[in-house]
């Protein structure tokens, strides 16, 4: 019924099987964002961080929602060159999307795209707090995660294939 849930990652010497990101201690309910778009200020540092640079919260959310392939560096860069011509939030915005099919979010208030063109510095800074309230630490990187994962001993719940809906 559910799909294999590693996936490969590749590394510079070999494939490893890597799991999804694990769930926090404090379980989040599934379904609901674990904060509001408006909420920047239960993060100060990130928020710091995506006022002044948002391809870095851009490319550390992007690096564990592709499972480290793309590297936040390539992401971010992506992000910075998009974002140079007034196109950055088209990019931020499918991560967003990737993110609530992950978890399967709403979308909410609005539309991803569009609350990436209004808000954009707001929905990153949202995106990297629900990473690290589902167990994540965007600001190590994924690799980093998998290890600190596979120290805890914890397992990564059953990801649904593209495509499946409930």
């Amino acid at each position: 019924m559910y799909p294999n849930n590693s996936i490969n990652a590749p590394t510079s010497k070999s494939a490893v099987s890597v799991p999804a990101p694990a769930p926090a201690p404090n379980q989040v309910p599934e379904g609901q964002w674990s904060t509001g778009l408006w909420d920047c200020s239960e993060d100060p540092s990130n928020c710091f961080i995506t006022c002044f640079c948002p391809c870095i919260t851009l490319g550390r959310v992007a690096e564990i929602i592709d499972r480290g392939a793309p590297s936040c560096r390539v992401s971010g860069l992506i992000y910075y060159a998009l974002g140079a011509v007034g196109c950055g939030w088209l990019f931020a915005g499918t991560y967003r999307s990737k993110l609530r099919a992950l978890y399967s979010l709403p979308e909410a208030p609005c539309g991803d795209l569009l609350v990436h063109c209004c808000c954009c510095v707001c929905a990153l800074c949202q995106e990297y707090r629900e990473l690290k309230n589902r167990g994540a630490d965007p600001s190590i990187g994924w690799q980093a995660n998998v290890e600190k994962w596979d120290g805890a001993g914890l397992k990564a719940p059953p990801i649904a294939a593209p495509g499946m809906a409930r």
